[in-house]
């Protein structure tokens, strides 16, 4: 188990990495439009490969640890959906407009929160 979270956990180094120096890079006043753009996707590379890392790792659990990440993964789908869309309405009567980088930090702590309630229940 501790093998397989190797590669999500080298992606999220990498990805911080990248995106500090992506941000360092777009302080400066660049003005080509397009390497700004393609500086500023930089971080979405080991993000991908954050992506595909979690997916190989779920590929190799047994049909229990499965089935726990399938409902942890529920409840932050579901959870995430319910309350962004709750607090876009509330945008509506002069709450602050979040950016969307609020989604997957919400949406990961919801998944961990799945997968806390999950290994509570089937202790």
């Amino acid at each position: 188990m501790i093998r397989n979270m190797i590669p999500p956990i080298l992606s999220i180094i990498v990805y911080a990495i990248t995106l500090a120096i992506s941000l360092r890079l777009l302080a400066h006043d660049l003005e080509n439009g397009v390497v700004r753009i393609a500086i500023s996707l930089a971080p979405m590379v080991p993000a991908v490969f954050l992506c595909w890392s979690i997916v190989r790792a779920i590929g190799c659990l047994d049909e229990m640890q499965r089935k726990l990440q399938l409902e942890a993964f529920a409840l932050a789908f579901a959870g995430t959906a319910l309350i962004t869309f709750s607090y876009g309405f509330l945008e509506n009567v002069g709450f602050p407009k979040l950016s969307l980088f609020v989604v997957w930090p919400l949406m990961c702590t919801l998944w961990i929160a799945g997968l806390v309630i999950g290994r509570l229940r089937y202790r």
